[in-house]
């Protein structure tokens, strides 16, 4: 079994954190034009938005902080950890390539698709088919955490096209994606100790 650092640890308990607190202050200096049931988390990152700098901040270490979960995260196969590490690019995407103040972006609505499908499929492609592999390794867990990220996505995007609580929607699908590989980290660290 190969061992997953400590660094991965942090940088893996850290995504959750930059993503809930960034989307917190960016709202709070937005004011209270922002809903965040209704409005998408983009909205804070638009250009012009008053805490866009915040949001984007938070969105270009959070990416760092996938990148550095996906090189540490070695018990996982190779091929989810480069979707890892590819998701945490897309979330700097997502950062770098803002919505207008108004209208949409076809460059941002690529980058976010890209993202959410590979922050969805990195699961199961990390799984680990091996009888001891760490239980967040295991595929049929790793299948179920894909089908549900993936139902989280269309969720959203019924929301987003019905102009219903697409925030709401958007906040659970990327907390579960971003608390995940730590979910696994702490798997994989707990299956290594003796």
């Amino acid at each position: 079994m190969r061992f997953v650092p400590w660094w991965a640890v942090l940088s893996s308990g850290c995504a959750p954190l930059l993503l809930v607190g960034g989307w917190s202050v960016a709202a709070v200096l937005h004011g209270p034009g922002y809903d965040p049931v209704t409005e998408t988390i983009s909205v804070m990152a638009a250009d012009g938005a008053s805490g866009r700098w915040v949001l984007t901040g938070a969105l270009l270490v959070l990416g760092i902080c996938h990148l550095v979960t996906a090189w540490g995260l070695r018990p996982a196969a190779p091929a989810g950890r480069v979707a890892l590490g590819c998701g945490g690019v897309a979330v700097m995407g997502m950062g770098l390539a803002p919505v207008p103040e108004s209208g949409g972006s076809l460059v941002h609505g690529w980058v976010v698709a890209v993202g959410f499908a590979l922050m969805a499929l990195w699961p199961v492609l990390a799984s680990d088919r091996d009888g001891a592999a760490p239980w967040g390794l295991r595929p049929a867990l790793s299948l179920a955490v894909c089908l549900l990220m993936g139902a989280g996505a269309a969720w959203f995007l019924i929301e987003l096209h019905s102009q219903g609580t697409a925030g709401v929607a958007e906040r659970v699908l990327t907390t579960a994606q971003t608390a995940w590989p730590f979910v696994v980290v702490v798997s994989c660290r707990a299956r290594a100790r003796p």
